[in-house]
């Protein structure tokens, strides 16, 4: 079911590309997902039919409970109200998780790019782009750094994501740069607690090809989110994909 679900979705996505007449579908579920992902990641924030919309609804949450979902009751505290997991943040379930996002917020519009936005679009599905563009036509200039919007999660597990943009670090770390990425944490966090959610989950904001050195990201996270928690009740997910990210938060934490 999900194999034809795929095949449907590719076919209606090529239909709004003439320029992409004949390109082979394969029969291969994995090369499927990347070439449906693929025109995922280029489609432009248009509006979508309520059928393709209902069969990627149940395509993708289809595939998150497949790779297996992740609540926070499971969680271990690393010390009060804050959580340390290494895992996928698109298959977690709590109340918001945040998106590096870049200035423009319609998500990575790289093909199967790895990067975090690209896997909370891809998973969230299309609807997610539609209103991340509709919020930048009415806001009318591009997102700053250090701030934070919310909007749903659509079939991602979490009710909300948070997207912000971080700094981009090239050449040397400046005050200013770590007054930015202080300023991404707390933006969320304050905006979590406004919209009433209970558990939010940062991903390592800036610290991919935004160059902001991993070290000194984990240490200005921690120290946000601590100062935060003294004045606020939430529980706080620091995630984390690599090794040496997960060892850097687990020397700052507990």
């Amino acid at each position: 079911m999900t194999n034809q679900t795929c095949r449907n979705l590719i076919d209606a996505l090529l239909s709004e590309r003439p320029e992409l007449t004949g390109i082979e579908i394969p029969d291969d579920e994995a090369a499927q997902f990347r070439l449906y992902r693929s025109l995922v990641n280029i489609r432009p924030a248009d509006s979508a039919s309520a059928e393709y919309l209902s069969a990627e609804d149940a395509f993708l949450q289809e595939m998150t409970r497949r790779k297996g979902i992740t609540t926070v009751a499971e969680l271990k505290p690393a010390e009060d109200h804050i959580y340390l997991w290494r895992g996928d943040i698109t298959t977690l379930q709590c109340g918001a998780i945040v998106n590096a996002a870049n200035s423009g917020m319609t998500g990575c519009w790289q093909p199967c790019h790895n990067c975090i936005d690209n896997c909370i679009h891809t998973f969230a599905g299309v609807r997610l782009r539609m209103k991340c563009a509709e919020i930048m036509r009415v806001q009318g200039h591009e997102e700053p750094t250090g701030t934070a919007k919310i909007t749903p999660a659509y079939n991602l597990p979490c009710d909300f994501v948070i997207h912000t943009v971080g700094p981009i670090v090239r050449g040397r770390l400046t005050g200013k740069h770590c007054e930015q990425l202080k300023s991404c944490y707390r933006s969320c966090l304050e905006l979590a607690v406004q919209s009433g959610v209970s558990s939010i989950a940062f991903c390592c904001i800036s610290t991919g090809v935004f160059g902001f050195p991993q070290e000194n990201a984990a240490e200005i996270a921690v120290e946000t989110i601590r100062e935060f928690l003294k004045a606020h009740e939430i529980e706080v997910i620091c995630n984390v994909f690599s090794e040496k990210d997960f060892d850097i938060y687990q020397r700052l934490l507990g």
